[in-house]
């Protein structure tokens, strides 16, 4: 089984701040880093480096070369990645000293999506392979529609999550990734127990895998709930934790784990990840879990 990741590729600008930046305010920043990123190339690199085949779509433009070197590196397949004349995605991000980030994105290259490339990149996609798609794109009604018609299962990340997600065909999503904030929005609820409630009235022959931050995550589908503890760690930098987990879930399901593992694994994962800076290159491969 593949994973088919059509998602974003961003050069992110990352800075060290005391805090994140108010309103009229101007902040020093103590340090700052270029990296590779937007969540579409980490959750490839994650999946990749847990194990998976992992096949990227998406658009890169000026600059943005070292971001398909990067998933190279990882073992993903970037063959399908279309180089366009707009600028790179890119990303603005703040890091504060409790390791938490504000993130401000342009789209770039990114948008630059359409169905005909979506057709080109799943022209080889079987039935039951997998479609990773997040909120960072264009063409997204398009790639719900083709992977549907083509018997693809589909993951869906609705971050950065805004109203118009609620104009998809949403009823073809199989796997849900969201955090609390993005399941509120989304199912409605005022607690995480009510969203996933909503959810399984909502969506009653999907699944949903909410991430709680340091409290950890939970699988919910209409059969059952399994929940995982966050694993401890001194939290540097938390820029593409979720990616990661999503990625490493996303291997185990793919390889025919089971759901408790599969949690585990991408709770791991991600407890190194938020451990050293940066993005993708904080995602850790197999072996150092």
């Amino acid at each position: 089984m593949k994973i088919y990741s059509l998602g974003s590729l961003n050069i992110d600008y990352v800075y060290t701040v005391d805090h994140f930046v108010r309103a009229g305010e101007t902040l020093s920043s103590e340090n700052m880093s270029v990296f590779p990123g937007g969540k579409g190339l980490n959750q490839s690199v994650a999946a990749s480096r847990a194990g998976a085949k992992v096949v990227h779509g998406g658009c890169v433009g000026s600059g943005g070369e070292f971001l398909v070197e990067i998933m190279n590196e990882s073992g993903v397949n970037t063959e399908r990645i279309k180089t366009v004349t707009t600028s790179s995605g890119h990303a603005i991000i703040q890091v504060d000293k409790t390791g938490q980030n504000c993130i401000l994105l342009f789209s770039g290259a990114n948008f630059q999506i359409d169905c005909e490339y979506i057709e080109q990149f799943l022209k080889d996609a079987q039935k039951g392979d997998i479609l990773l798609l997040q909120n960072e794109i264009s063409g997204l009604r398009d790639a719900f529609e083709i992977a549907r018609r083509i018997g693809m299962k589909i993951a869906f990340n609705p971050s950065p999550y805004h109203s118009d997600i609620k104009k998809l065909p949403l009823e073809f999503v199989d796997l849900w990734f969201c955090n609390e904030i993005e399941a509120a929005e989304l199912f409605g609820g005022d607690t995480p127990e009510e969203a996933m409630q909503n959810f399984i009235n909502q969506y009653p022959e999907s699944a949903l895998v909410l991430t709680l931050g340091s409290r950890g995550s939970v699988y919910k589908d209409k059969d059952k709930q399994i929940s995982q503890s966050a694993y401890k760690v001194k939290a540097i930098d938390t820029t593409a934790a979720g990616d990661t987990f999503t990625g490493y879930f996303l291997w185990a399901v793919s390889n025919e784990k089971d759901i408790k593992f599969a949690l585990d694994i991408a709770s791991r994962a991600s407890s190194i990840t938020v451990s050293r800076e940066g993005a993708s290159k904080s995602i850790p491969f197999a072996n150092e879990l």
